[in-house]
């Protein structure tokens, strides 16, 4: 049903202190950003290291929704982000648990998405997603071409870099840099090429 926290979203009154710390200080790596005039918030995605990504939102006039939220308050954790692969099959697991949700919204295949109150979420607000993930990071942090990995040589050995899996076949299972292990399906060919590109290299 998940695929993996996508990101935790924080919300935040002064928005360039803000991007100062976790840009500069922190180096966290801008990708995708957008105003909605609607919900009147304004929202950026940042990449840091291995997989883990968080999102700045902003109140961008009068009755955001975060008015509210950062009442009292310079910001905090607003939400956290599930992907799922399928949004239907999120909405028939929860409901056969009995578990309410919210918000169902559906933007083509973009992006479709669900949120579940805090009071059914042990005071958390969890919005659950469908959607690509490479669509909203930046290029510095993801692979071009649809391409799936890379190999590059290094004084150790060589160093080996995957996209992240989507799709199904033979199944590669690696330790993750950040603990815990990571799934990379690959078709025949692929492991082919992979073997091929690693004999290139050693």
């Amino acid at each position: 049903m998940i695929s993996i926290i996508d990101h935790v979203s924080i919300a935040v009154r002064d928005y360039e202190k803000a991007e100062n710390f976790f840009m500069n200080i922190l180096e966290a790596i801008p990708c995708t950003c957008a105003e909605d005039d609607r919900l009147k918030f304004y929202w950026q995605i940042y990449s840091l290291g291995n997989l883990s990504r968080l999102e700045l939102i902003k109140a961008t006039g009068k009755g955001s929704f975060l008015e509210n939220f950062l009442a009292d308050k310079e910001g905090g954790v607003h939400h956290i982000t599930l992907e799922t692969p399928s949004i239907e099959q999120a909405i028939k697991r929860l409901e056969e648990n009995n578990i309410p949700y919210f918000g169902h919204r559906e933007m083509g295949d973009a992006w479709k998405e669900i949120f579940i109150h805090p009071k059914d979420a042990f005071g958390v607000l969890i919005q659950i997603a469908e959607f690509n993930p490479d669509d909203w990071l930046s290029d510095a942090v993801k692979f071009s071409n649809h391409e799936r990995w890379f190999v590059e040589k290094t004084d150790t050995g060589c160093q080996l870099t995957f996209a992240h899996p989507t799709d199904t076949g033979c199944q590669l299972t690696f330790a993750h840099p950040g603990g815990g292990k990571v799934n990379l399906s690959l078709t025949h060919t692929e492991v082919e090429d992979l073997v091929k590109n690693l004999q290139e290299v050693i």
